[in-house]
């Protein structure tokens, strides 16, 4: 095992602002898609089911990946404890914060498009804490146990807190294992052996108890998994070098494989669950869905190395964006798809303006507050003292 670096990698930040970029893609489209959401536009089209078939195949997944391969970094950095106050401000608090606050208006705004509640928003908070969401159910309740789409945060912060005494012990005691690993998946084509675990978990139905539950297209054990794979890619420079070269042929296998899934999947209707087929559909989503991964962190890797003024303002911006999304786009969107306009220029209108809404509010509402930056996630802003004034020695004429 390589000699970790203390200086900023530079390609995982772009790969995080990209990532979160393309959620606000993902997230603007569905409006459109076939599949029932919070708000949905009168006409869907069948080439943006297209786009949120591929999209949600790599995008969470890169998410999951993108953060542990942070962890590599921070694991070990400070003591236990505070790496553990670092989660719980990092996650929990926004975590939170969404959960009492603003989830509410996606939930509300669900409720009021698909006939379940009439009133104001006002109205509705009373209604809010009772029970709790389930998508689809609204006679469950309405407060949203998980925020919403800040289930991302949850259980990122359990799966770090779980994985965390075997990282300190792979980065320890257990430092000859990882370095052994780093060697034998740094061989040519064994990278991709780690897609495996995403086959066995995928193979069990939707329907299974707790970390088998789904969320955005993957169990949760594929997230586990995923911020594992990440930690051991990371911990290898000979690994991570071969994840490089290899980017093309990661991107040229993962198009060809994601074809060929969707040829198997979409040729014979839906495959049921427990069939070969089903069993050959998710074989083959789980390798393209690492081959996209590797690909992005691939290309990432060799050419997105340079820190610039932008990336260092996003990069600080990208969870209060993440944590306010979701809530912005409905916002937005509720009133964008009832006017009469083509739908591609409504989807227009509404990535535009909730991008800006939500840069307003970073800018003017977070980031100069250090209160309001602590609830959604970022640190402490040290106040910068004033500039003391120059003394004038008096000169003698």
């Amino acid at each position: 095992m390589e000699k970790r670096v203390s200086t900023r990698v530079h390609y995982l930040d772009w790969l995080r602002v990209l990532g979160v970029l393309a959620v606000i893609l993902y997230h603007t489209a569905r409006f459109f898609n076939s599949e029932d959401w919070h708000v949905k536009n009168l006409i869907t089209y069948e080439w943006v089911d297209i786009w949120n078939d591929f999209a949600i195949t790599w995008l969470m997944p890169l998410l999951f990946v993108v953060s542990g391969i942070s962890l590599f970094y921070a694991v070990g950095k400070s003591g236990t404890a505070k790496f553990v106050k670092d989660k719980v401000l990092r996650l929990l608090v926004p975590l939170l914060v969404g959960m009492f606050t603003h989830c509410a208006l996606q939930v509300y705004l669900e409720r009021l498009t698909h006939g379940d509640f009439s009133g104001t928003f006002f109205q509705f908070i009373p209604y809010y804490f009772r029970g709790h969401y389930e998508w689809g159910n609204p006679a469950s309740g309405n407060f949203a146990l998980t925020g919403m789409h800040l289930w991302y945060l949850l259980w990122l912060f359990v799966f770090t807190l779980l994985l965390y005494p075997l990282m300190r012990w792979l980065l320890g005691r257990g430092k000859g294992v990882l370095a052994w690993l780093g060697n034998a998946l740094s061989q040519p084509g064994a990278v991709l052996l780690l897609a495996l675990p995403l086959f066995l978990f995928a193979l069990d139905s939707e329907d299974a108890p707790f970390l088998l539950w789904w969320e955005a297209g993957w169990p949760l054990l594929a997230y586990l998994w995923l911020i594992l794979a990440a930690f051991l890619l990371t911990s290898s420079e000979r690994l991570l070098d071969r994840v490089q070269r290899m980017r093309w042929i990661s991107l040229a296998l993962a198009a060809v494989v994601m074809g060929a899934m969707a040829f198997v999947a979409y040729s014979g209707g839906d495959p049921a669950f427990g069939t070969p087929r089903h069993a050959l559909v998710w074989c083959l989503r789980s390798l393209s869905s690492w081959c996209w991964v590797l690909a992005f962190v691939g290309l990432a890797r060799r050419y997105l190395t340079r820190r610039t003024p932008f990336l260092q303002y996003a990069n600080e911006a990208v969870l209060p964006v993440y944590v306010l999304h979701q809530t912005v786009i409905l916002g937005v969107g509720y009133f964008v798809v009832q006017w009469a306009i083509p739908g591609l220029l409504k989807w227009a209108i509404i990535f535009v303006l909730s991008l800006a809404v939500i840069m307003a509010l970073y800018e003017f509402l977070i980031r100069r507050f250090n209160v309001v930056r602590v609830l959604f996630g970022l640190k402490w802003r040290p106040r910068t003292p004033a500039a003391q004034p120059k003394s004038v020695v008096p000169t003698t004429g």
